[in-house]
């Protein structure tokens, strides 16, 4: 990691507008002050309260904006990071479609919360003329991107089983409390689980065909009460996914289980070895401490005994954000994509796809049945 200011005139500089100013907006300030040539110059969000507490935490000059149109027509930024509520997304980026700029833009998972939403954004943005990239902050974990270049390399032979856990937090508090209702959020398994059926689909290199999920909110927000209203989002489910190569998946999700050492749990199995890796729990959020480092394994069938090592990560990539560091390198790209020196490696085509089995996810939870999903046309994840 580079120690130079993000202020260092050697790098070329790229001006930020942020639109929304909340929890994750401030851990994309924090992740480009460590990149040298960064700068965020202007911040839009409807909230006073969160526009202040946001703009304070930026080094230099920056104007902050109450409506994000306002952003998008200042002249202020040359790239475009969305970090607002859920079901803001879809809107805001057909106003920057119709604004007459090309920004790059990096938009917060989920990109949308509906499946209609998805459709219009698929088409709309194969006009856009400058880059999206659909922020997939797991994808970046190093520990992640250590077992995902086993599964890629051959090591494991075929793969046919991927299992990811999270066991963690309940859902943080937000402003205008908009995370506690499936309305906002397009449900538990689109807001929170995109990522993983994001990672299914990078590891397996293939696409879903039917889903089928149990879950339900048995202990999260239940005395909780909005205008009258009990939140309706998930804090517990399994989902099983099978893919088109006839490879499956799983993910276990339980966000009632803040006592974990270890957050989240990936476990890919070939036919001729295993490999997964073990996330420790944001920093901040365990009251015991953070002690845990990160760790990995790799398991051959064969009489061996498995092999097993930490993987560490900067401090400070670790102090900056919620993500085990991945946030940073997430935005390394980003960069690169800004100054055309390399691919998006997120696609809408990724993003979409992640929220398509998230909400057949939650279909399937409440109709008590298998869902299928209709193919694509659409790559599978690089």
């Amino acid at each position: 990691m580079s120690t130079t200011s993000a202020t260092d005139s050697s790098q070329p500089r790229i001006r930020y507008g942020i639109i929304g100013a909340g929890h994750m907006a401030r851990e994309h300030i924090r992740n480009l002050a460590l990149i040298p040539g960064s700068v965020v110059t202007a911040i839009a969000d409807p909230v006073e309260a969160s526009r202040d507490e946001t703009s304070a935490g930026i080094a230099g000059d920056v104007q902050t904006f109450a409506d994000y149109r306002e952003l998008l027509t200042s002249n202020l930024v040359d790239a475009i990071i969305i970090a607002s509520p859920n079901d803001t997304h879809h809107t805001i980026l057909k106003d920057i479609f119709a604004s007459g700029k090309a920004y790059p833009v990096l938009v917060e998972k989920p990109i949308c919360t509906t499946l209609t939403d998805a459709d219009e954004l698929e088409a709309l943005a194969q006009e856009y003329q400058a880059p999206i990239w659909v922020a997939m902050e797991y994808r970046y974990m190093p520990p992640v991107q250590e077992i995902l270049r086993t599964a890629q390399n051959g090591d494991l032979g075929g793969l046919r089983m991927l299992s990811i856990t999270e066991h963690r937090f309940p859902f943080l508090d937000k402003v205008g409390d908009w995370n506690r209702f499936s309305e906002r959020t397009g449900g538990t398994l689109v807001e929170k689980c995109c990522h993983f059926f994001d990672l299914m689909r990078l590891i397996l290199q293939d696409e879903p065909v039917r889903v089928y999920a149990s879950g339900a909110r048995d202990v999260n927000h239940a005395d909780e009460l909005y205008e009258g209203r009990t939140p309706d989002i998930l804090d517990n489910a399994y989902v099983v996914v099978d893919f088109a190569g006839g490879a499956r998946a799983m993910l276990e999700l339980c966000m009632f289980a803040e006592g974990s050492l270890f957050q989240e749990h990936i476990a890919i199995v070939g036919d001729l070895a295993k490999t997964e890796c073990y996330v420790p729990v944001a920093q901040g959020h365990w009251p015991q401490g953070d002690l845990r480092e990160a760790e990995v394994e790799f398991s051959p069938r064969t009489p061996q005994a498995p092999r097993r090592h930490t993987v560490v990560v900067d401090e400070a990539l670790l102090a900056a954000g919620a993500h085990h560091g991945s946030t940073y390198f997430e935005h390394l790209g980003f960069r690169r994509v800004i100054l055309g020196e390399g691919p998006v490696e997120v696609t809408v085509a990724d993003g979409l796809q992640a929220v398509r089995i998230g909400i057949a996810a939650e279909q399937s939870i409440r109709e008590g049945r298998v869902v299928e999903i209709s193919s694509r046309s659409v790559p599978a994840a690089r």
